[in-house]
């Protein structure tokens, strides 16, 4: 096996330290070629899905890849902002403000995104972090509740891209923090800020991202730990279990899927006499296709037509800011044991503290 070249190293040069948030990733642009190119790496990894390669290879070529693309780009469109995907903007934002808090609570650390498919790639980022000389990174993946789809497949980027490196940095990885205090925190305040604007729902339905059924037979842990969220977010907001629902979006495919499936519950309550839902997405730290258009779009259309009055769409976490302090609490804890603190260069303190500052960090 070959080896990539190492960058020039300064033999006096300080080693430094980095966090990178990796995201699920978004096609570069809202068009059909954009979209095959995504779903083509995305729906090839063998973590999402589980079929047998040369079987699913045809498929995915021969069908998928010449049928979805131009119905997804469609889609896309409808969610595309100025400055590109929702999910990239919000992730980006994110690391921007998790580098400023984590400045301005005395670190020197470096805070890059990335994305498990598409730009910018987890291999890019690492290329790019040991040229800048980090000996040290921290992976903090944008999903709360583990899974082998998810969580497993960025720490298979880093462990692929690792095989091509002589001189590999330290890594530690975040798992999972489904039952984080403070991510927890972050999820009722939302929701309560919500209530105080709007008012409250009858019913509150916690979508979640699904996955195949057979997952959970065959020992993954998202299902549980998806319940757990929900169970201790409904605690903090003294809801009773007949005020809310757990359900399950975006299935892919004919095989079963974890239930019940979000839009027909949401039929389901229109039809039982339910005027008005609140719905969230605690399981997406940032908004994204699957929650402005399939949530706010077409489930709130669904629900509609059969019968509701409202439909109230809860943003995600995006960039508020006991979102990005809780984010902070957990790289913190993660980062413990390597030097990062920077209390020897006051001018770097400043600059951290003024760009979380000017971003948004409120004591």
């Amino acid at each position: 096996m070959t080896f990539q070249p190492e960058p020039p190293f300064s033999h006096g040069q300080s080693a430094g330290t980095a966090v990178v948030l990796c995201n699920l990733g978004t096609p570069d642009e809202a068009t059909a070629p954009a979209v095959r190119r995504y779903l083509a790496e995305f729906l090839g990894d063998h973590r999402v899905v589980e079929i047998p390669r040369p079987i699913w290879w045809l498929i995915l070529h021969g069908i998928i890849l010449r049928t979805r693309p131009a119905k997804s780009a469609a889609k896309y469109a409808s969610v595309w902002t100025p400055e590109g995907s929702p999910l990239k903007v919000w992730t980006q934002k994110q690391a921007t403000l998790l580098r400023g808090y984590l400045g301005e609570r005395g670190h020197q650390v470096t805070v890059r995104y990335a994305m498990r498919y598409g730009n910018p790639s987890i291999p890019a980022v690492l290329d790019e972090l040991k040229a800048q000389g980090i000996t040290r990174v921290l992976i903090l993946p944008a999903y709360p509740q583990y899974s082998g789809t998810t969580t497993a497949s960025v720490i298979d980027a880093v462990a692929s891209w690792s095989l091509k490196v002589r001189h590999l940095p330290e890594l530690r990885f975040v798992n999972r923090y489904h039952d984080d205090a403070g991510y927890i925190e972050a999820l009722t305040r939302k929701i309560r800020a919500h209530w105080m604007h709007h008012g409250q729902a009858e019913q509150l339905v916690m979508s979640f991202h699904g996955v195949p059924e057979r997952t959970l037979q065959l020992g993954d842990p998202y299902h549980c730990e998806c319940h757990k969220t929900a169970r201790l977010l409904a605690e903090r907001l003294g809801l009773a279990k007949d005020r809310y629902k757990v359900t399950f979006q975006s299935r892919f495919g004919k095989a079963k899927w974890l239930e019940p499936y979000t839009e027909p519950t949401l039929i389901a309550l229109a039809q039982q006499g339910v005027k008005s839902v609140d719905v969230v997405c605690p399981g997406f730290t940032s908004d994204c296709l699957e929650t402005l258009e399939e949530i706010n779009m077409e489930a709130r259309e669904a629900f509609l037509h059969a019968g509701g009055q409202a439909f109230r769409y809860i943003d995600c976490l995006n960039d508020s800011p006991d979102w990005i302090r809780a984010l902070t609490d957990l790289a913190e804890r993660h980062l413990q044991g390597w030097p990062t603190q920077h209390a020897d260069d006051p001018m770097a303190q400043k600059e951290s503290r003024a760009l979380a500052l000017a971003l948004g960090a409120k004591d």
